[in-house]
């Protein structure tokens, strides 16, 4: 067959609406994004956020303020009612690392938020756009996120030494309970995005956040022996994960058995992260 041929009978006739365009063969392993790629990905969308914390210092005021205030708060207002008058110094030991699993919840909350608005900004539907995995949008805000918890735990830590507390045990052993909080609080984080892009509207999340944050950090051992707690609010602090926590943290720094409270920590940490994250994949490859 001619040139001339071929091409008159890849023309539509005259005066015909032209078809739909051929669709063009995937080729093997095109769409997929392999590890190196992914974490180059990760690392470019942490350097964004962190550019958007310099650029907007007042982000950080939560993560620097709350820390100091909570502290202050708690042990000059329930340290005297809880420890006994002039025994200050043995509640700081008491709830500063309790305060550690407080404070990851609280910077956790944030990320959802900050998601929703991301949305209503149109960046998240951009980033969606590109050629990047969907998980490593949520990755970097968490790693992002991570850091932010850092630094409100080193001010928190900060503010619990000026105030008299001690290390009992090891410089190791508080490195360890900073870490642990940074897993649990890692955890947290896929539920709180799981709510920035489930509900409408940012107040809507920051609303339903509280209502899950109340009950669990005051029905826990964060601020108060449950020993001195209704038997059945002592039971639900003895399941409460951020209990679990504050025991692990406390008796890290303090001394004490941690093995219970620590393997309970990393489980809830494993499962809520688990059943989470997927979910929050799915939906925001989803929202419109």
């Amino acid at each position: 067959m001619s040139t001339t041929t071929t091409t008159q009978l890849s023309k539509p006739p005259a005066g015909s609406t032209p078809g739909p365009a051929p669709m063009r063969a995937a080729q093997p392993g095109e769409g997929r994004i392999g590890l190196r790629a992914n974490l180059r990905h990760i690392g470019a969308l942490v350097r964004r956020n962190a550019l958007q914390i310099k650029q907007d210092p007042e982000s950080m005021f939560d993560a620097v303020l709350m820390p100091i205030i909570f502290v202050l708060l708690f042990v000059y207002v329930f340290g005297g009612a809880i420890s006994g008058k002039g025994n200050n110094d043995a509640y700081v030991n008491y709830v500063v690392p309790g305060l550690m699993a407080m404070m990851g919840m609280n910077i956790a909350m944030a990320v959802g938020t900050g998601i929703n608005d991301d949305f209503k900004k149109g960046v998240m539907d951009r980033f969606r756009t590109m050629p990047i995995a969907r998980s490593s949008v949520l990755i970097a805000k968490i790693v992002v996120e991570v850091g932010r918890m850092l630094v409100a735990t080193a001010i928190l830590l900060g503010m619990g030494f000026l105030l008299g507390m001690e290390i009992k045990t090891s410089v190791l052993d508080l490195f360890a309970a900073i870490g642990l909080s940074m897993v649990f609080g890692a955890s947290l984080m896929w539920i709180f995005i799981l709510l920035g892009l489930t509900l409408k509207t940012a107040q809507a999340v920051q609303g339903m956040a509280m209502i899950v944050l109340m009950p669990l950090q005051f029905g826990s051992s964060i601020f108060a022996p449950p020993t001195s707690m209704p038997g059945w609010l002592e039971t639900f602090t003895d399941y409460n994960p951020l209990s679990n926590l504050a025991d692990a943290a406390r008796n890290l720094i303090n001394g004490g058995p941690v093995a219970h409270s620590v393997w309970m920590t990393l489980g809830w940490a494993v499962a809520i992260t688990v059943v989470t994250a997927p979910l929050a994949v799915a939906k925001f490859r989803k929202k419109t």
